[in-house]
């Protein structure tokens, strides 16, 4: 008896067994200020204190971290990812018909783990097959490596507009798609498309509310929505406790998502002003997804690199992106952090925030932007965003301090998820 008294006492301290970081650092998003010389302890994967100085694990058998020499910072989240694809050229429209779902998946594998260890613990997916949704059931099952996916499955387009699965295919290729796949053209089809997500387990809705760069399709801005359409989707997404996310490149398609109640904004790349105020009125976040437009603007010049239908529309819409997100910044409208990785490099995420500081936003407001607003964005405020005692244990570490050298962030030395550590 009193050995298995014993027993049931070790397994017990050993299920148990806490993680005692020392920080020598830590940055607090919220008040964008430093605290000094802490002791994080974690339970399981929440922390379950923070207390001053440097103090000894009560027990043997407990882990401690030490990183009294590195700065520590809540995991980042990035609002804009495509964990289903890589960045390239003409050989990423060659792989839609080579490429089974199986392929897809196993690919997408080495990108969570590639955007895990680059210090985002959290991703927001807005557009794939529907593999997405597996990959983050994966994830959560602890199958795959990877950061914590919130996502919208299919993306939701109008017939031939960016999103149309079958645009750039031959004629006799192209059937007619409807909500299941994604293609609405009415209120009624826009309503079943929101439900077949909600059924497949998506956790937001993605719509292009205007044509794109990367679509085999000819005009990368022009409105491809009705207002009515658009609120349809965003009343319908609301009933099922999701939120609508609207891809939008011209200034009329986005004007039409605001006014319909999308609640961000994705790209924003030719955003004229009436539009920064009626996003600052109503709330809607833009999230400027700088990275995706500079690189594009750059492969284009590349002869051959991309299908010829793509370079005219990246040389035009892709450079526009960082003025739009500098003049929407001083104007008050609300900055989303999201990269659009996977039409540019995933694990390269952190470049955005060397973007965001050269047209002038300050490294507090951009922190803040891909912790605290993103995690209340998904309505994880209470868990997600900060180093902060019953919070989940999501804690990154770099070199330097990032509000003194914003690109230190490109470099993250440590990453620990859900209180397991994925990166030393």
């Amino acid at each position: 008896m009193k050995k298995l008294i014993f027993f049931l006492f070790v397994t017990s301290s050993l299920i148990s067994q806490d993680k005692y970081i020392y920080a020598g650092k830590i940055y607090d998003s919220n008040s964008g200020k430093y605290l000094l010389n802490k002791t994080i302890i974690i339970s399981k994967n929440i922390i379950s204190s923070i207390e001053n100085g440097f103090i000894e694990p009560k027990n043997d058998n407990e882990e401690l971290i030490d990183l009294k020499n590195k700065v520590l910072l809540p995991g980042l989240i990035d609002f804009h990812v495509h964990m289903e694809s890589e960045s390239g050229g003409k050989e990423k429209y060659i792989n839609r018909f080579q490429d089974s779902k199986a392929d897809v998946a196993f690919k997408s594998t080495v990108v969570a783990k590639k955007t895990l260890l680059a210090g985002f613990t959290t991703v927001r997916d807005v557009g794939g097959s529907g593999v997405n949704i597996a990959l983050r059931n994966a994830i959560n099952r602890g199958i795959v490596v990877g950061p914590r996916i919130f996502t919208s499955g299919k993306t939701i387009a109008t017939t031939g507009g960016h999103g149309d699965p079958t645009n750039g295919y031959r004629a006799d290729l192209v059937d007619d798609p409807g909500p299941e796949d994604g293609v609405v053209n009415s209120i009624s089809d826009a309503r079943k498309a929101v439900r077949y997500r909600y059924k497949n387990g998506a956790d937001l809705i993605k719509i292009t509310a205007t044509g794109g760069v990367m679509s085999m399709a000819k005009n990368g801005q022009n409105p491809q929505f009705t207002e009515e359409v658009m609120r349809a989707i965003v009343n319908t997404a609301n009933d099922y406790g999701m939120h609508v996310a609207a891809h939008a490149h011209g200034d009329e398609g986005m004007y039409r998502a605001v006014k319909a109640g999308v609640k961000t904004i994705e790209h924003g790349s030719i955003m004229k002003e009436r539009t920064m105020k009626l996003m600052r009125e109503k709330n809607a976040y833009l999230v400027p997804t700088i990275s995706a437009g500079e690189h594009v603007a750059k492969m284009a010049s590349i002869p051959g690199y991309y299908p010829e239908i793509i370079i005219p529309k990246a040389l035009e819409v892709g450079v526009q992106n960082k003025a739009s997100t500098k003049k929407a910044y001083e104007m008050g409208v609300p900055l989303s952090f999201g990269t659009d990785a996977g039409v540019f490099p995933h694990g390269d995420n952190a470049g955005e925030f060397v973007y965001w500081d050269e047209i002038g936003i300050p490294a507090e407001y951009s922190l803040k932007a891909a912790t605290i607003t993103n995690a209340k964005l998904l309505n994880m405020e209470n868990l997600l965003g900060q180093i902060k005692k019953g919070y989940l244990a999501d804690i990154i570490a770099t070199d330097e301090s990032p509000t003194k050298d914003i690109s230190t962030l490109k470099n993250v030395v440590f990453v620990m998820k859900d209180g397991k550590v994925y990166k030393k």
